[in-house]
C-alpha cells in the first residue's frame, strides 16, 4: 500500500479538470522576448519590471563580488555569515526608504512570514485584508495570534473590527499589501494608516510589487502616499523590480534588532551569496540614477491596458503594471494561457486557490524594456486567440 497514493489521485483530478500546470522552462535570460520550452515568446509573465536582471552594472557587480569573496558566505547571519556587503545593502535600503534600519531576508516570502510570526503572540490580534499575499497569511498563522479578516480594501469593515477589539488585551496589527499581486490594485494605505493611529495598532505594509514601481525612484507606497514615519513595518522585495533575490524589512532600529533575535528565517538560513548582495546594491544605484526606466514602465503599462480594453478584455481592478485579463473559470484561463503560448505570448493562467472561484484570469506584466513592437504583437495575439476562444467579440 502506498500511503502517498492520494497525491497521485489529486494530480489526476487536476488533469481531468484542466487545471493541472506543468512548469515552463526559461532557457534564456529573463528578457522581453525569451526562449521558453524551446520557443521564442513575448514574455509577459515575469516580475522583472525594470529589466534589471540583465543590466550590465548588476552583472559586473555580481562577478566582481564573486571574484573577491567567493560564491557563498558559509553560515547564517548570527554566526559568521554577516559580510560587510550585507550590512552595506541594509544601510543603503534604510536610506532609500527613509527609515532607521533594515534587515534583509532570503526572500520576500520569508520577510513577511518571519516578521509577522516574530512580533506577535497568541494573545495578539491581526486585522488583515482578505486578499493579502500568502506569505502574510502564513505569517499570521505561525504567530498563533487571533486573525480577523476584512473584505478587500473595505476600510469601514477594518474600522469595525478594530473598534470591536478596543479594550481587549493584546497588541493589534493592521496589515495590507501595498499593491495586490493578483489584481494589480493599490491598497488604501492612507486610510488604513489613519485607522491604525486612531486605535493604537501596528501598521504594516507588504510593498513587494510597489518596490521599484511606485513612489519617487520606486520607494514604494509609503512614499507614494507621503506616509513617512507613520507606517511601522515596511516589507519589500529584491526579487522583482530590483531584479535579483531576497526580501527586506524596514522600520525602527528596535524592530530590526528584535528580528535579529527572533526572526526565524533570518536566524536559521544561510545569508545571501556575495554576488546577490552586490548586485542588489548596484540595483539601488540604478533606481536613483535611471528614473527613466520607471517612466518607461508606466508608459508601456498605459499603452498595453488601453489596447486590451479596446479589444474588449476586462482587466478588473488593476491600477499598476500587473494587469489581469479576466476569464472566469480556472480551466478556461489555463486553456487561454496555453493557446497564447502556442501563438507566441507567455502569460500565466491563474485560478483557485490562488484567486477565488469564478475569478480566474491570465495575469500579464509589462516591463520597462518591452518595445512598442513587442506590445503591439502581444495585443494582436491576445485579440486573435481571444476571438477564437470566444472570450471577446469579433
Amino acid at each position: 500500500m502506498n500511503p502517498l497514493a492520494y497525491l497521485g489521485e489529486q494530480l489526476a483530478a487536476w488533469r481531468e479538470a484542466g487545471t493541472y500546470q506543468r512548469l515552463r522552462v526559461l532557457e534564456s535570460e529573463c528578457v522581453p522576448v525569451a526562449r521558453v520550452d524551446g520557443r521564442e515568446v513575448i514574455n509577459l509573465a515575469s516580475n522583472n519590471y525594470l529589466g534589471l536582471t540583465t543590466h550590465p552594472k548588476l552583472r559586473e557587480a555580481a562577478l566582481e563580488a564573486t571574484r573577491k569573496f567567493g560564491v557563498g558566505s558559509g553560515a547564517v547571519r548570527t554566526i559568521s555569515g554577516t559580510m560587510r556587503l550585507h550590512l552595506d545593502l541594509e544601510e543603503r535600503i534604510a536610506r532609500f526608504k527613509n527609515v532607521e534600519a533594515c534587515v534583509v531576508f532570503q526572500s520576500g516570502f520569508t520577510a513577511n512570514a518571519g516578521t509577522v510570526s516574530a512580533i506577535l503572540m497568541h494573545e495578539d490580534h491581526i486585522i488583515s485584508d482578505e486578499l493579502n499575499h500568502a506569505s502574510i497569511i502564513d505569517g499570521c498563522r505561525l504567530s498563533r495570534a487571533k486573525i480577523h479578516v476584512f473584505p478587500h480594501k473595505d476600510v469601514d469593515a477594518a474600522r469595525r473590527k478594530l473598534a470591536d477589539l478596543a479594550g481587549q488585551p493584546g497588541r493589534k496589527l493592521l496589515i495590507t499589501d501595498g499593491v495586490f499581486s493578483m489584481d494589480g490594485d493599490i491598497g488604501p494605505l492612507p486610510e488604513l494608516t489613519a485607522l491604525a493611529e486612531e486605535f493604537g495598532a501596528i501598521m504594516m505594509v507588504d510593498d513587494a510589487h510597489a518596490s521599484g514601481v511606485l513612489g519617487r525612484n520606486g520607494r514604494g507606497t509609503v512614499d507614494h502616499f507621503q506616509l513617512h514615519g507613520r507606517v511601522h513595518v515596511q516589507v519589500g522585495t529584491l526579487s522583482k523590480a530590483v531584479g535579483v533575490l531576497g526580501g527586506y524589512v524596514c522600520g525602527s532600529r528596535d524592530l530590526i534588532e528584535y528580528l535579529h533575535h527572533r526572526g526565524r528565517p533570518f536566524l536559521f538560513s544561510t545569508s545571501h551569496p556575495p554576488a546577490v548582495a552586490a548586485a542588489c546594491l548596484a540595483a539601488f544605484d540604478i533606481l536613483e540614477q535611471e528614473p527613466e526606466r520607471i517612466e518607461a514602465l508606466w508608459e508601456n503599462t498605459r499603452y498595453f491596458k488601453a489596447g486590451l480594453a479596446a479589444a474588449g478584455f476586462q482587466t478588473g481592478l488593476s491600477e499598476t503594471p500587473i494587469t489581469p485579463v479576466m476569464v472566469g473559470e480556472a480551466a478556461a484561463a489555463h486553456a487561454f494561457s496555453r493557446a497564447l503560448f502556442d501563438a507566441g505570448v507567455f502569460a500565466t493562467g491563474i485560478g483557485y486557490p490562488t484567486v477565488p472561484h469564478g475569478k480566474a484570469r491570465v495575469r500579464t506584466i509589462v516591463t520597462a524594456t518591452h518595445t512598442r513592437e513587442h506590445l503591439d504583437r502581444a495585443l494582436e495575439i491576445f485579440r486573435s486567440v481571444g476571438r477564437a476562444m470566444r472570450l471577446i467579440g469579433e
